[in-house]
């Protein structure tokens, strides 16, 4: 593919709202994950929240889409000045030439959760501020940011679990390469709500502990909630890195777990390499998905030992930030552009007893070096697998 610049990106999650934080948070090695209450949740479990929403709301004219989910979307789109700089690009090049495509799994279905507990007593009828095409609805996301960006291009939600915010880049890459449009805001939102922890918690995927991925005590994921975006085009004077490659693949094993041998995440590798022109020896980190999840960790690891062997350094960030699903791929989009910039690779968190079954060249520590060109996989239910490469910028 035709490398696209990132000129302009940005994240909220429990680490913090904007890049400063984030980047703080990895350096240091601390985790937004604590034992915390969600609403009336009872599950023993560590989440990644965002702090401040309460106090975020839709701009005037869009109070009907007021939900968590958009008020995600609203502080992330306020942060490092992201939304100014896609107005810039829209100057240049026209609101009609820039496409929204944005990732999420649960989008705002806290919203409806909220609406049934006040449903009439005698008639069972949803209250009337329950506005579900532009709150509950998986495209509200994408019409929401649309809207406050005032863009007029093409608008699409990818929900194929979580690897949704990974491969939004390659459908925005693909309507670029055929000239429909120009730049393209991409990435991902994912809030919290009931449906998440307890869907999760009944298949048996949620940790009571918080989350370890690569340790041989892992018991499962520790869920999150973020947002993340990031502005694709094809030059920019001082990008913040590139779009080199994006692989996806598809091994339909199984509803919920990944193909044990890992042969459809090593496809989607393999493909983004090829996109890319680059070797496997050419990547000097790769920023794993890595739930903590028995099953995935194993799969994952075999995957990333058979495209880039036991020596590239890797490491899951979902100890940081607990995983935030639909917003997975787009947040650690970014943290591979912070990697990039910064020459840091973040240790992993929470590894204290490494697995040895694992063979991955897994770091447990923070390493800083400079670095030419990052990894970062995404795989979702029914197996669903993305993976992204990303160059330095200028």
């Amino acid at each position: 593919m035709t490398p696209l610049a990132v000129s302009a990106c940005t994240m909220v999650s429990a680490l913090g709202h904007g890049l400063a934080a984030t980047r703080a948070a990895l350096q240091a090695g601390r985790s937004g994950l604590a034992p915390q209450p969600f609403e009336t949740a009872t599950l023993p479990t560590w989440l990644g929240l965002v702090q401040g929403l309460d106090t975020v709301a839709p701009p005037a004219g869009l109070a009907e889409w007021d939900c968590r989910n958009n008020r995600l979307a609203q502080a992330t789109l306020q942060a490092d000045g992201f939304a100014a700089a896609v107005q810039a690009t829209c100057e240049r090049v026209g609101p009609a030439r820039i496409g929204v495509f944005l990732g999420t799994s649960t989008s705002g279905i806290l919203s409806t959760e909220q609406a049934y507990r006040r449903r009439d007593v005698v008639t069972g009828a949803l209250p009337a501020d329950l506005h579900y095409a532009s709150t509950h609805n998986t495209g509200s996301l994408a019409r929401y940011v649309r809207q406050v960006l005032a863009l007029q291009g093409p608008a699409a939600v990818v929900s194929t679990a979580c690897s949704s915010s990974a491969k939004v880049f390659g459908q925005a890459a693909r309507l670029i390469e055929l000239g429909l449009i120009d730049a393209a805001v991409v990435g991902g939102v994912d809030s919290l709500c009931l449906t998440t922890l307890y869907g999760f918690h009944s298949l048996e995927l949620l940790s009571p502990d918080i989350c370890r991925p690569w340790d041989r005590r892992r018991k499962g994921l520790s869920l999150g909630e973020a947002g993340a975006f990031l502005l694709l085009e094809r030059a920019c004077a001082t990008p913040q890195g590139w779009l080199l490659g994006c692989g996806e693949s598809s091994d339909g094993h199984h509803m919920s777990s990944p193909l044990p041998d890992g042969a459809g995440a090593a496809l989607a590798m393999r493909q983004a390499l090829r996109q890319a022109g680059l070797n496997a020896g050419d990547v000097d980190y790769v920023n794993l998905h890595g739930t903590g999840t028995p099953g995935n960790d194993s799969a994952e690891d075999r995957a990333v030992t058979t495209v880039f062997g036991t020596h590239t350094p890797c490491s899951s960030t979902k100890g940081h930030t607990g995983h935030t699903l639909g917003a997975a791929g787009g947040v650690e989009a970014v943290i591979a552009l912070l990697a990039l910039q910064h020459g840091l690779m973040p240790g992993g968190l929470n590894a204290d007893e490494p697995d040895p079954t694992l063979r991955a060249a897994y770091l447990h520590g923070t390493r800083h070096t400079p670095l030419r060109h990052v990894a970062s996989n995404s795989f979702g239910f029914g197996g669903s697998n993305c993976c992204l490469l990303f160059g330095a910028g200028a």
